[in-house]
């Protein structure tokens, strides 16, 4: 989480394009979802994530492009061969200005395409992986057992209530495409909060603004999303 949130004072890092997709698979206990773990010492090392990378310059461009590279990095990091017409859109991610990585990242998700090989990854760059629901991940995180960066704490709270593939598909269709510029602010106890627009804090930083909510509070003690309506 760190190199998400804190570039010290080394100035505003440059940003780069990048794409992930959130694979996921129907089972018995409801939608699992594969996660990968990053080896430690490169960045991000050691949380766990979906499969992606940064968009090359053989990918092309926009969204076409990330989508491209989705599927790229997956087959590289695990594989998998999946078709890019059926990467859904969900979600853009922009870091805050502070991060000394900063990738804008578009998040797709897919269903595991049928007849698919076993994952595998190269025990290089990605440690390990696991097909997990998304409420096992969540509290597993809460636990401190596993490390999350937020935009992959919030895709799992998106998907989480789906009772399986096929109404996730739709449910992130319907929804459309929600992008996340994040700026961080601190709370009470040393609390980092994410903030959003049209979060009442996310100009100035005052995080008891009267007005709408849409924020993260990653708290030690369990992180907690806080939204409400624009009203």
């Amino acid at each position: 989480m760190v190199d998400f949130l804190s570039g010290g004072d080394r100035g505003e890092a440059p940003v780069h394009d990048a794409a992930t997709v959130v694979l996921v698979r129907d089972a018995e206990h409801g939608v699992e979802c594969l996660m990968l773990r990053k080896t430690r010492g490169q960045a991000f090392g050691g949380a766990w994530v979906f499969p992606g990378g940064r968009v090359e310059d053989g990918d092309g461009t926009g969204l076409e492009g990330a989508r491209r590279a989705a599927v790229r990095e997956a087959r590289e990091e695990t594989g998998l061969v999946l078709d890019p017409d059926r990467l859904v859109a969900f979600a853009h991610w922009t870091p805050p200005r502070e991060a000394p990585r900063r990738y804008a990242t578009w998040f797709f998700l897919a269903a595991l395409p049928d007849g698919a090989a076993d994952v595998v990854v190269d025990g290089g760059e990605i440690g390990d992986h696991v097909w997990t629901t998304p409420a096992d991940a969540l509290d597993r995180h809460r636990d401190g057992e596993i490390e999350l960066l937020p935009p992959t704490w919030m895709s799992l709270h998106r998907i989480a209530g789906a009772p399986d593939v096929a109404t996730a598909l739709a449910e992130v269709a319907a929804g459309g495409v929600e992008r996340y510029t994040t700026r961080i602010a601190a709370a009470g106890d040393g609390v980092l909060v994410a903030l959003w627009a049209p979060d009442a804090a996310y100009e100035e930083g005052d995080l008891d603004a009267p007005g709408p909510r849409h924020r993260l509070y990653m708290d030690p003690a369990g992180w907690r999303l806080e939204r409400t309506g624009a009203g």
